[in-house]
C-alpha cells in the first residue's frame, strides 16, 4: 500500500496499426485511439481471469465514467505500438486507469480514465470484489 491506497501495477500490450485504424489523413483517427485503449484493458483483465465470460456470468464489471486523452504523436500504418496500462485504487468504487501509447520510445498518446465497478443488474456502482482486484493486477 502507498498512502493508504493500493499501488499502481503496469500491464504492457503490443499491437500493430492496420489499415482499418486509419482515417483519410493516413493516421489513426481520434476515436480509434479509444478502441485501441479498450482492447488493451480487456486483454489485461482477461489475462487476469476477469474477461467477458466472467462479466456476463457475474453481472459485474468495469464501466468508464470519464476520459481525458492527449494526442502527442501520429500513429501510422503498420507501426507496432505498445500500450502501458496502470490501474490505481482498484479497491474503491471509483478508480483510475492511466494508459500510455508508445510508438518506439516516443509517447504518442496519454489517457487518464475515471472508472467504476458496476452491478449490471442494479446499474449501480459497487465496491470491487476480490476477483476484480486480482484482475487488475493486485
Amino acid at each position: 500500500m502507498e498512502n493508504g491506497n493500493l499501488e499502481f501495477r503496469e500491464y504492457s500490450y503490443e499491437m500493430q496499426i492496420k489499415e482499418f485504424h486509419l482515417d483519410t489523413f493516413g493516421h489513426v483517427n481520434n476515436a480509434t485511439y479509444l478502441s485501441i485503449l479498450e482492447e488493451a484493458r480487456w486483454d489485461f483483465i482477461t489475462a487476469n481471469g476477469y474477461g467477458l465470460k466472467e462479466v456476463l456470468s457475474l453481472k459485474k464489471g468495469p464501466v468508464v465514467l470519464e476520459v481525458n486523452i492527449k494526442y502527442k504523436k501520429e500513429l501510422k500504418n503498420r507501426e507496432t505500438i505498445k500500450i502501458i496500462s496502470r490501474f490505481g485504487n482498484p479497491d474503491k468504487k471509483i478508480f483510475t486507469i492511466t494508459q500510455n501509447i508508445y510508438s518506439g520510445e516516443d509517447l504518442a498518446c496519454e489517457a487518464i480514465l475515471t472508472a467504476g465497478f458496476m452491478d449490471l443488474v442494479t446499474r449501480k456502482l459497487l465496491l470491487p470484489t476480490p476477483e476484480w482486484i486480482k484482475a487488475v493486477g493486485f
